[in-house]
């Protein structure tokens, strides 16, 4: 099956280029209510899965144990942009725990916001794992093995008690198996796990209303929306994305990236899931065809399909900020 395009490119009136992948759309029953392409073909969600990975901080007491506000909640389940923010977040969460950034495991990188960047570079310092993207994840799990009395070294391992606690997450939330078979190693080293778009649709849409869920999952799961809805720069950071949409939409919509053009959502009022994957792992056609889907299924207001529609085309301009094109779902989509 060759997959359809899901955003396409243009500069002047001519497309110029073609994103093809596969979107699904699924309600907390299990029922398909949109598909594209081959959505049954396992695909790694990589970090568009981690409100699911965070279910285990909440539901282990942690959260509560710490006193994590909903801002360093929203973090933990976070693909930051190491603004100053968030190192600072990440490393207050540590604190509550009795750690420190010694703990963490997923490598350091320069924050991806380039102002960031920028200015730890002036400064002479260079960067640490508190501005890697997935710093607020992993102090949540610190956190975790804390609460859970394991020793946090090796958190990051398969074997590890955090890791069997948020490979049980997955699998009970998706309704997937997460194999040993289909395991891959993320960016921030912990496992990673190959699931059909179908599961990680489904996922979202019991995420986003608590269905099929127990009383203290559903908790958990409403909780780290709320904490999302209300704190959107923490899930994401200036300019991105994510913080848009959430600041946008508020609860009406959480959603997350993934690394490799994966995308997930959760549309809470209309118990909707959505999963979508291109094909060539490009991120701004992840977020156009995200933006289409949504935009497609959730009723908006004029003003807010106002503020909503450069979130479904992207404007492209060159270096002298002179329009050039649009990154957009196809015209026939």
């Amino acid at each position: 099956m060759e997959n359809p395009v899901l955003a396409e490119v243009t500069r002047g009136n001519a497309v110029e280029s073609r994103h093809r992948g596969a979107a699904v759309v699924i309600d907390a029953d299990g029922g398909v209510v949109f598909s594209a392409g081959d959505v049954a073909r396992p695909v790694f969600p990589r970090s568009a899965v981690k409100a699911i990975q965070g279910l285990p901080l909440i539901e282990s007491g942690a959260a509560d144990r710490y006193g994590l506000t909903d801002a360093e909640i929203a973090l933990a389940v976070s693909s930051h942009s190491g603004e100053p923010r968030h190192a600072e977040t990440s490393l207050a969460m540590l604190k509550k725990a009795g750690r420190d950034i010694g703990c963490l495991e997923c490598g350091a990188h320069w924050p991806m916001n380039e102002v960031a960047a920028r200015a730890l570079a002036r400064s002479g310092a260079e960067p640490s794992a508190l501005n890697n993207n997935c710093s607020g994840k992993h102090a949540g799990f610190v956190c975790l093995s804390c609460a859970l009395d394991e020793d946090p070294a090796g958190y990051v391992r398969q074997g590890h008690a955090v890791q069997r606690a948020v490979r049980g997450a997955l699998e009970e939330v998706t309704g997937a198996e997460h194999s040993s078979e289909r395991m891959g190693i993320d960016g921030c080293s912990i496992p990673s796990y190959a699931v059909p778009l179908t599961a990680l649709a489904l996922g979202f849409a019991r995420f986003g209303t608590g269905h099929g869920f127990g009383p203290e999952r559903a908790r958990a799961a409403a909780r780290i929306r709320a904490a999302a809805a209300a704190h959107p720069f923490m899930v994401a950071g200036t300019d991105r994305f994510d913080t848009k949409l959430m600041g946008l939409l508020g609860a009406r919509a959480f959603t997350k990236t993934g690394a490799e053009g994966v995308y997930c959502a959760a549309l809470p009022e209309l118990g909707y899931g959505i999963a979508l994957k291109c094909d060539d792992g490009a991120g701004r056609a992840a977020e156009v065809a995200l933006a289409a889907l949504i935009g497609r299924f959730l009723p908006m207001d004029e003003p807010t399909q106002a503020a909503f529609a450069p979130l479904r085309e992207a404007v492209l301009k060159n270096w002298n900020g002179i329009e050039v094109g649009r990154v957009r779902a196809p015209a026939d989509g």
